[in-house]
């Protein structure tokens, strides 16, 4: 229970790696808001962290509006406390070939994936400053680092969030909060699921250890940066791919 104690806010927590991170962190003690944008996905998560017997729950949130992130987090502040740990996870895609993209399939994914990273942080560094203490991690991607055909939208959020990590990780060290990303690569999701047969099958020999990862695998490592013992880590990116991408 290392994290007894802790306030986590978690981004896109209803399914699939969001879920097992609120899980993971509920688990070793944290007090887990989850997010998603309905209230049924809400209640999902609040479910599943009752089931464990963690504390917390889901709200509706959407993380491109500044106002709903406003909202949120003073509710968080009123009923738990301020957010000692944020996990930016929430996002989406619309691929599109590049000349075929139109610019609300850009827009979309930019304020999704990429800016409310940046709304999200700066609504809780007040109080992480102010407590000189606190974890900010941020979801990314092995796109964000390789590229990928169709997704020039995705891959520019995802390596906009790296970026973003590591010069608020400089800004703010001082003051005893860190800032990293993990970059998940091919995991055992609803989005890799429908995947057609083939492409999974032409995807496998890409990935040295022969398979797709599991949420509870990323998740794992979100709890490690979560946690004391990572305390002197700041301004990285975690990658958990298989060897898919090295660095």
């Amino acid at each position: 229970m290392e994290l007894e104690g802790q306030i986590a806010l978690v981004t896109g927590a209803s399914r699939g790696i969001g879920k097992a991170i609120a899980q993971t962190l509920g688990a070793r003690g944290a007090t887990v808001v989850g997010t998603a944008t309905t209230e049924a996905g809400a209640g999902s998560i609040t479910d599943a962290l009752h089931a464990q017997r963690s504390k917390g729950k889901g709200v509706r949130l959407d993380v491109r509006l500044a106002e709903n992130i406003e909202s949120v987090i003073a509710d968080i502040e009123k009923t738990y406390g301020p957010v000692t740990i944020l996990v930016n996870n929430a996002g989406i895609t619309q691929d599109n070939l590049a000349m075929r993209m139109k610019e609300a399939e850009w827009d979309a994914v930019i304020d999704t994936n990429l800016k409310s990273v940046f709304q999200l942080s700066k609504a809780v560094l007040r109080g992480m400053i102010k407590a000189r203490a606190g974890r900010i991690i941020n979801i990314t991607s092995v796109v964000g680092s390789t590229g990928n055909a169709g997704q020039i939208n995705y891959a520019a959020a995802k390596a906009g969030i790296a970026g973003l990590t590591r010069s608020l990780a400089r800004e703010i060290g001082s003051r005893g909060v860190t800032v990293n990303c993990v970059a998940p690569g091919f995991i055992d999701t609803d989005m890799t699921r429908v995947l057609p047969e083939a492409q999974r099958a032409a995807l496998l020999p890409q990935i040295p250890l022969g398979r797709l990862g599991s949420p509870e695998e990323v998740a794992a490592v979100v709890g490690f940066l979560a946690s004391p013992q990572a305390a002197y880590i700041t301004g990285a990116t975690l990658h958990v791919n298989g060897g898919m991408y090295m660095s």
